[in-house]
């Protein structure tokens, strides 16, 4: 696909600024060119001057799964959440039911400007499949617990997936282990996820430091934060992408490595579940890059960057009383460059840069959020809603054109996924009832 977005302006978000009156063209999937308007002749032409380009969104932390459970169980704490809503219902997952849940959020992050995502859950080989067939760039790390007693055989499950799916759709599909959490992971499992993590392309995915239970637990059982711990356990051997970080402490921030350490900031999903507020600004002093996650769509209760970025900007201003806490082009970094260097691609995503592959989300200029065309990306930060978003490309291609999905039908998607979820509640309502009996 050759494509040339004509006049336009774009957002550079690693100089933290909008470029206007340029061609930008598209050729073989990558960024070809970057001139002054009308330089650029051939292909196909789109007018731009009433579009925003925007690198597409990197949502680093999420369980795509997750969609069936949205507005199922709310108004808990996290453990509560957990132990007594989701793992009980989780347990009557199919295969097909994490495929069409795990469509429905991607095509969910689509409509919202989001080109890759890096999702936890499982039977991950399904997720590929979703993924390919959207065509949406995407981390793959199957969540690892082996409190089941069934860890090695998911540790095998890992490496398979990395065999069949790493690569697949021209590189779409990525894959890496994950550690779910240090209260569902023994040390020595750890340990040996940390192994494979080095076995294959040293990137390692997990939740720490979430909630206030999660460090007294590990202040009882270790004697030490559940970061600290984790790096007695080799953590600082391999790049994580570490979710939540509500309670990273300043000592702790000192300790990681930032190049090897990417926490990824889920502020709906930490005020939901009442996890706390991240100190992102004081990670960000320390050095770190922050990335920004959505969480699942069962604790946020969606998969919409825009709202993630809106919500960061203004929590880190709340709780500082400092207005240039967190300023819009830092926000808007956390969105696109830091995840792309979370996953350790920044050297092809996460920005509009000649060379770099064609992962971009137009944004119309003519919408309310965007009237009067002041700071354009303070809008994105603090206005833009997902329905402003109108072509989203990945690779080079569309999949979002004049919003609508180019390669799925959502009406398909949201007819099956109401379908399928009866199903699971008719099935763990026939379990509960048998089990009852027993």
């Amino acid at each position: 696909m050759h494509i040339i977005f004509q006049d336009t302006q774009y957002v550079d978000v690693v100089a933290g600024e909008v470029l206007y009156h340029k061609d930008i063209e598209i050729k073989d999937g990558k960024i070809a060119a970057i001139a002054g308007a009308h330089t650029l002749k051939g292909a196909e032409i789109i007018d731009g001057r009433d579009l925003l380009l925007v690198p597409g969104f990197v949502n680093a932390h999420t369980h795509l799964g997750m969609s069936y459970f949205r507005n199922y169980a709310d108004d808990m704490d996290l453990n509560t959440w957990l132990t007594k809503a989701i793992w009980p219902l989780e347990a009557h997952l199919t295969r097909d039911d994490i495929y069409w849940a795990s469509m429905l959020s991607m095509a969910e992050g689509i409509l919202s400007g989001t080109t890759t995502f890096c999702d936890m859950y499982y039977h991950m080989d399904m997720v590929a499949q979703a993924a390919v067939a959207i065509g949406m760039r995407g981390l793959l790390t199957r969540g690892l617990t082996d409190s089941d007693g069934q860890g090695d055989e998911k540790l095998e499950e890992v490496r398979m997936l990395y065999i069949n799916s790493h690569g697949l759709g021209d590189d779409l599909v990525e894959v890496a282990p994950a550690p779910h959490a240090i209260y569902t992971c023994s040390g020595d499992y750890i340990k040996d996820i940390i192994r494979l993590t080095g076995e294959l392309d040293g990137v390692l995915h997990t939740h720490l430091s979430e909630s206030k239970k999660e460090m007294e637990d590990a202040e009882a059982l270790y004697g030490t934060t559940p970061i600290r711990y984790m790096w007695n356990l080799g953590l600082d051997q391999v790049r994580t992408i570490a979710a939540h970080c509500v309670h990273m402490t300043e000592e702790e921030m000192d300790l990681v490595d930032p190049e090897k350490f990417f926490p990824v900031h889920n502020p709906s999903s930490n005020l939901k579940l009442a996890s706390g507020i991240a100190p992102v600004q004081k990670m960000m002093d320390k050095g770190l890059t922050v990335a920004l996650g959505t969480d699942g769509d069962s604790s946020n209760n969606n998969q919409n960057m825009l709202e993630e970025m809106h919500l960061a900007g203004l929590l880190a201003k709340g709780v500082s009383y400092d207005p240039e806490a967190l300023k819009a082009e830092d926000v808007l970094r956390m969105a696109t460059i830091n995840g792309a260097k979370a996953l350790g691609r920044d050297f092809e995503i996460g920005s509009i840069e000649v060379g770099k592959l064609a992962d971009i989300s137009c944004f119309n200029l003519n919408s309310p959020s965007f009237t009067p065309r002041n700071n354009l990306i303070s809008a994105l930060c603090y206005s833009a809603q997902a329905e402003d978003v109108k072509h989203v490309l990945i690779g080079g291609k569309f999949v979002l054109k004049d919003r609508k999905l180019i390669r799925v039908d959502l009406d398909d998607i949201r007819e099956e996924v109401e379908r399928k979820f009866q199903q699971l509640i008719d099935r763990k309502e026939l379990s509960d009832a048998i089990n009852g009996d027993l």
